[in-house]
């Protein structure tokens, strides 16, 4: 029987966890939605989430509060966030239509510009950011996958790298109000 070194046991989860699957929009639809971030993201909405790290531990949760603002040019998100050890952060996005399905959103902490793609249900948004953590601020990129899952429900899962290393995926249900 093969004995493996105790470095490598450590090492095979991180291994493992960079080897998974990202979602693609080369992958088929799975619903004919429609999904108009200027609609959807219009008005109240609250939302809760989990930061999970490359192992699965789940280690950070939040509910969030979010006004959103379509003026016809540009969308303003207000986001209020509460975490589980009563920590708060507020994060306002502004985010323009740069075509029919293009966006580019800036944000305090972002750094330069996020940019985003609408495709069917589906909407991909890439930013790097300097992310508040209970310590400092930690920088990181995000890789959000969108899935709109009914007219008032959406789906967000965002991948998390380090120094382009997988660091973790955070989750998110959005509800309108």
């Amino acid at each position: 029987m093969m004995r493996l070194s105790r470095r490598a046991v450590i090492a095979m989860p991180a291994v493992l966890a960079a080897c998974t699957g990202k979602p693609s929009f080369r992958d088929p639809a799975l619903s004919a939605r429609q999904l108009r971030l200027e609609e959807f993201f219009d008005g109240r909405l609250r939302a809760q989430g989990q930061f999970q790290d490359i192992f699965g531990t789940v280690r950070r949760r939040f509910d969030v509060d979010i006004r959103g603002d379509w003026d016809g040019q540009r969308l303003r998100l207000v986001e209020d966030f509460v975490y589980e050890d009563g920590s708060t952060e507020q994060r306002i996005w502004t985010l323009v239509k740069t075509g029919d399905r293009s966006w580019q959103g800036t944000a305090p902490g972002v750094i330069g510009v996020a940019t985003g793609q609408e495709d069917g249900d589906r909407f991909n948004w890439r930013y790097e950011i300097d992310l508040p953590v209970p310590d400092g601020t930690l920088r990181v990129t995000f890789d959000d996958w969108m899935w709109l899952m009914s007219d008032d429900r959406l789906l967000n899962i965002a991948y998390m790298k380090r120094f382009g290393v997988d660091i973790g995926q955070v989750v998110i249900n959005f509800e309108k109000l």
